[in-house]
């Protein structure tokens, strides 16, 4: 393609060659319900043909949006992400994505009458062809535009215009707004079933203060901070260096260690491997949660921790066989 795979303006994208085939949304986490609508605007531009001369196949983009709408409605209490931008441009792209239009989000964006939406957006993407969104998508000033609002002016335009059913698991719509909910609550498995993917932390490791490793439990530290935190606690992970294919399974413990550590501490992750590991300091690593296994708590002391650390790690390999 000649266009980059992530651009933050429409004028990068003003001279495309083949159809665009852009999804619209959100899509906090990229999960099973986005992908409905995402991947139906992928096979639409895989099994498109331009009329153009050039012969260029379609193009699947999507339109996101940095900072989250909630930011400017609601800038003291905005939603709290389930995962940042650039992770989830790269998933985007995982899903079949050609570009990704990063749109930001500001009061004059936000203003645009809903009739005139659009056709705003064609004036600014002549390629463009077909809307792809979900069923309860809300656009344009005072959020007036819905998906019936979309038809009438992509009959005007002569663009066409899917809506994708929400799916449910277990009777109930899959939102980026109930993983958030089971996400603080620790229901991991929860989670897991809804994104469609192990959710995952990322980062590099960082020297701590090697408690872990005097008590007979060595931890890989990751300062990972999540805005939509995770509930404080012990998980049942597998974790690997960035680019292996090899996992290992391990006991993380994601929260303020208070049995340890300062009453202002930063909520951070470390990672006891079951096994040797020769990961270290400077490493990068991707850690998937499996398992919610107990509370963080704050214990009596080191010895008691100890005990409870050896106990997690029995419960961790009864998860693992």
């Amino acid at each position: 393609m000649n266009f980059p795979a992530s651009v933050d303006n429409f004028e990068a994208l003003s001279e495309l060659k083949g159809d665009l085939h852009l999804a619209i949304g959100v899509f906090d986490s990229v999960h099973l319900g986005h992908k409905a609508v995402i991947e139906s605007a992928v096979f639409s531009a895989r099994r498109s043909v331009t009329s153009t001369s050039s012969g260029q196949g379609g193009i699947c983009g999507v339109l996101t949006f940095d900072p989250h709408p909630s930011r400017l409605f609601r800038p003291e209490e905005p939603t709290r992400l389930i995962m940042p931008i650039a992770t989830k441009i790269a998933m985007l792209h995982e899903v079949g994505v050609d570009c990704v239009i990063c749109k930001h989000f500001d009061r004059a964006f936000a203003s645009i009458p809903a009739d005139q939406f659009l056709r705003q957006l064609k004036n600014a993407l002549p390629a463009l062809k077909s809307i792809y969104v979900g069923e309860n998508f809300r656009f344009g000033q005072k959020r007036a535009g819905d998906v019936a609002t979309l038809i009438e002016s992509g009959r005007q335009l002569g663009l066409g215009v899917f809506s994708a059913e929400r799916i449910k698991h277990n009777g109930e719509p899959i939102s980026s707004t109930r993983i958030r909910k089971e996400l603080e609550a620790g229901d991991i498995v929860a989670v897991n079933d809804l994104l469609g993917y192990n959710y995952t932390a990322t980062g590099e490791i960082v020297s701590g203060a090697q408690l872990g490793r005097t008590i007979g439990f060595p931890t890989l530290n990751l300062p990972w901070q999540p805005e939509c935190l995770p509930r404080f606690g012990v998980y049942y992970v597998h974790f690997r260096k960035s680019g292996s294919k090899d996992w290992c399974a391990g006991v993380a413990n994601y929260g303020v260690k208070p049995t340890v550590a300062d009453a202002d501490q930063v909520p951070a992750l470390e990672v006891h491997g079951l096994e040797t590991t020769v990961l270290t300091a400077g490493d990068a690593i991707e850690v998937e949660w499996l398992q919610f296994i107990r509370s963080e708590q704050k214990f009596s002391g080191v010895d008691e921790l100890k005990v409870q650390i050896a106990k997690d790690c029995e419960t961790a390999k009864e998860l693992a066989k």
